[in-house]
């Protein structure tokens, strides 16, 4: 046989070991963050859960998921081990740092719109039309300017005849 027939077999052994190779150091890893949870550890489980470690076994683990809920996992079942801040963004919505108390915005529209003065309110409040500076198109012909208009109008009552 020649080498050019072994070469795809030899290509696809060496992907395969790089393959294994790279599952088992990542493997490996997802070991050593199950090993590093500690009670009172927020964590993530593969389904998506948050809870807080409150006892860590051999094989298990007991999550506490919220006021009087706990539940026994296996510890694969945990997807990840999370910092006290992650998890506090996250569970509780607290960030630290980001932004001051007065940056706030609020939880409605009112009060940027809410003004001091109170004819303002009444005066808005009013069931009267509101100009918004259109006319009519009874008022003008839509194909003659205004001042062509106006003196057409003064012509016709001088007295004046149109020649159209």
């Amino acid at each position: 046989m020649s080498l050019l027939t072994l070469l795809p077999f030899i290509v696809l052994i060496g992907a395969m070991f790089l393959m294994t190779r790279s599952a088992k150091k990542k493997q490996q890893q997802a070991i050593e963050m199950r090993n590093q949870m500690q009670p009172g550890s927020g964590v993530r489980t593969i389904g998506g859960m948050y809870a807080t470690v409150k006892e860590v076994s051999e094989d298990t683990v007991l999550l506490d998921a919220g006021p009087g809920v706990e539940l026994l996992f296996a510890k694969n079942s945990i997807g990840a081990v999370l910092t006290d801040e992650e998890y506090n963004r996250i569970v509780h919505g607290i960030e630290h740092d980001l932004q001051s108390d007065a940056d706030v915005v609020p939880d409605d529209a009112s009060s940027l719109t809410e003004t001091d003065d109170s004819s303002d309110a009444a005066a808005a409040s009013d069931d009267t039309p509101v100009d918004l500076g259109k006319k009519d198109a009874a008022d003008e012909p839509a194909d003659e300017p205004a001042d062509a208009t106006a003196d057409a109008r003064s012509k016709k009552s001088d007295g004046e005849t149109d020649a159209k």
